[in-house]
Parts: C-alpha cells; sequence; structure tokens
C-alpha cells in the first residue's frame, strides 16, 4: 500500500495465536501529519498468502506517535504500533487474538 506521504515503511507480519500466518486479514491505519496534525491519511490492506502487508510512503513527523496499525480477520482482531521518527523502515508481526470479554464490573 502506498501512502505518498513520506519515506518511511512498514512492513506487517499477521499471524493468529497459533503463530501461523494469517492470509486475508485487513490491517488499517490513520495518519495525521503536517502542521498540527491537518492533513490526515487512512489506509487499508489485506495480507498475502504469506500473512503479509507493506505500507510505503509514511510521513516521518506524525501528530502523536506512534501510529497504530490495527488487524482484523472474523472475530479475531490486533494491534501493531510504530513510530516514523524514531524507526523509518521497520518491521513487526502483528497477532489476532479473540477480543477479551469485559469483566462486568
Amino acid at each position: 500500500m502506498q501512502g505518498d506521504a513520506g519515506p518511511c515503511s512498514l512492513e506487517l507480519t499477521v499471524r493468529g495465536a497459533d503463530g501461523k500466518a494469517v492470509y486475508a486479514a485487513t490491517v488499517k491505519v490513520h495518519i495525521k501529519y503536517g502542521f498540527g496534525g491537518i492533513r490526515r491519511l487512512d489506509l487499508e490492506a489485506g495480507t498475502n498468502s504469506e500473512g503479509k502487508v507493506r505500507f510505503d510512503g509514511i510521513p516521518a513527523k506524525v501528530q502523536r506517535p506512534p501510529l497504530e496499525f490495527h488487524g482484523s480477520k472474523d472475530e479475531l482482531t490486533g494491534i501493531a504500533s510504530f513510530d516514523p521518527s524514531a524507526e523509518c523502515h521497520a518491521q513487526r508481526d502483528l497477532t489476532l487474538q479473540k477480543p477479551q470479554a469485559p469483566d462486568g464490573h
């Protein structure tokens, strides 16, 4: 997925709770950047057969880092964090799990 907003990139490997790659998971990110966070960019991409997805063109300076990449497939969800000002080109794992039920207190 090409963001065309900067020089940074992130490659994610989406895995299930069993550690296996997850095919066709969706990963989304909302990016605010520029003076006062006036510019916004919403990116969404799906994983390939190896559970990988790559986001290019991420701005080096974002408002309120780190960015949170939200992954999902069926009822499974997960989050991976990335601060492009600290590490412009990175690789991360994003593990999908069933959401925890509220404890009712």
